[in-house]
């Protein structure tokens, strides 16, 4: 899908890494240090910024206790049609 832009989901996203890291009262070098990226690295995250590494991502969701829920959230067997395609999971890869 050439063209599609993610930009605002992005943004959303980094807003709600810095809004989880606020109401948890942590400081963005607390999150940095026990995520083990840069300050700037968390920057580049909470501001929406699409060229952050994955792990990064996911070692400050880790830090700030919501890893788990932003897994579960994407489990297809959470959603009416992930459950009513149950059958496709087994499946080696997608054609």
């Amino acid at each position: 899908m050439a063209g599609y832009r993610i930009d605002r989901q992005l943004t959303s996203f980094g807003e709600h890494v810095r809004g989880w890291r606020l109401v948890l009262g942590l400081t963005a070098q607390q999150v940095a240090e026990r995520a083990d990226i840069s300050r700037d690295t968390l920057r580049r995250i909470e501001t929406g910024d699409p060229g952050v590494s994955f792990r990064n991502v996911a070692q400050v969701l880790r830090a700030l206790g919501v890893l788990n829920i932003a897994v579960e959230s994407i489990d297809p067997l959470r959603s009416d049609i992930g459950r009513l395609r149950a059958g496709n999971l087994t499946k080696k890869r997608a054609r």
